[in-house]
């Protein structure tokens, strides 16, 4: 049942229990980075990581949208939360990090639908924008806290590092044991895969064929997709920018983004409905822009205002285009299966475009110039979106 309270009970547990599972899983990123150190693994295969976790949102994607909507979402996140724990585990006692990252991906893929789907239920929708911002505030906050955290405790001891990241799954699963039993969203008489298929594939087709809903889902997709590979990007840039060549400056800086999308989503919040949400698309804009101007900075400096200004931008944009889709979707196919949806075309995303940086790196482009043509990439696609958008209007 929604209500107008955005410090309720069953709010505050998913808060708590999604700001100890981001920073988790963003601490692990760079502790998998740093296992594949030790191993002396290729370069090419860290961006594989990203790969390897979008891969398991991609393959789930239609079935993890109907079981977040046919069970409690609370017992939902704390299933997903169980599966991370595990995939961070299995890496601890030397499962091969690809494998084992790959299995937190799909903790994570079943984790999302219930995480976001689970916030048209518990607020009314005049309080829907606010709520998503309080959600990605704080997961940002867990970013930042994760980046630096997995970093600092990865140049030390990796295993120290995937101790502490297993004790946070933990404890994110204790928080979503104090999330209310909410009521099934849309209760499924069966989980035949070939119907669940299908049922998904409708639901894309229903989705895309509105125009709030599409252009949400496109508008989303480009940002989380550049988002992953600037994180991956960062790892490479700056020994050969700034001559640092330890995990815990990469960490650093992925953390100035998460401040600067703190401040962006706390800005969407204030300034933005769901009746204004094209107020977003200039900051989206922007984002292409400042990718590019930052590629070819070298100093510290002037590359934490970027990526802090960067990280406004997006999150100005992204948040209300979040709260545009989980309304829509709640009134169309559920909020879980929205969201599903939304993860399999922003993981598809992800992949192509972290495709094309591991294609670029393999092939010996300098990284200066592959951030170039990757802040292009984004220009292009989000002013495309934005046209196309105002033209319709």
């Amino acid at each position: 049942m929604t209500n107008n309270n955005l410090l309720s009970r069953g709010m505050i547990a998913v808060l708590i229990a999604q700001f100890l599972s981001a920073l988790a899983d963003n601490a692990l990123l760079f502790a998998a980075i740093a296992m594949l150190h030790v191993h002396a693994a290729p370069s090419w295969q860290t961006p594989l990581l990203q790969a390897a976790f979008v891969i398991a949102f991609i393959a789930m994607a239609p079935f993890v949208g109907p079981v977040a909507d046919s069970f409690s979402k609370g017992r939902v996140m704390l299933a997903a939360n169980a599966m991370k724990f595990v995939g961070a585990g299995a890496m601890l006692l030397g499962l091969h990090p690809l494998i084992a990252y790959n299995l937190v991906g799909l903790g994570a893929a079943a984790y999302s639908p219930a995480k976001y789907g689970i916030l048209s239920e518990l607020v009314s929708q005049d309080k829907l924008v606010k709520a998503n911002g309080m959600i990605e505030g704080s997961t940002i906050v867990a970013i930042l806290l994760g980046a630096v955290l997995g970093g600092k405790l990865a140049d030390t001891s990796v295993t120290t590092a995937l101790a502490v990241i297993c004790a946070c799954y933990l404890l994110a699963a204790g928080a979503n044991l104090l999330i209310p039993r909410l009521p099934a969203a849309h209760p499924l008489k069966h989980f035949s895969p070939t119907i669940l298929i299908r049922d998904f594939w409708k639901a894309v087709r229903i989705l895309f064929r509105n125009r709030d809903a599409r252009f949400s889902l496109l508008g989303t997709s480009v940002f989380w997709g550049a988002g992953s590979t600037l994180r991956l990007l960062l790892v490479a840039w700056v020994p050969v920018a700034l001559g640092i060549v330890d995990l815990s400056m990469p960490a650093n800086m992925s953390g100035a983004v998460a401040i600067g999308i703190a401040f962006g989503a706390a800005g969407a919040a204030s300034f933005v409905r769901l009746g204004n949400v094209n107020r977003a698309l200039p900051a989206g804009i922007l984002l292409g822009m400042i990718i590019i101007a930052f590629a070819h900075v070298t100093s510290l400096y002037a590359a934490i205002v970027l990526l802090v200004l960067l990280g406004a931008c997006g999150g100005f944009y992204v948040v209300p285009l979040n709260a545009l889709l989980q309304e829509r979707g709640h009134e169309t196919v559920g909020a879980g299966h929205a969201v599903a949806v939304q993860n399999f075309v922003e993981n598809l995303t992800m992949l192509g475009l972290v495709g094309l940086y591991t294609t670029m790196d393999k092939g010996g482009m300098p990284v200066v110039q592959s951030a170039s043509i990757f802040g292009g990439v984004v220009l292009a696609a989000i002013g495309a979106l934005a046209i196309y958008r105002l033209k319709r209007k």
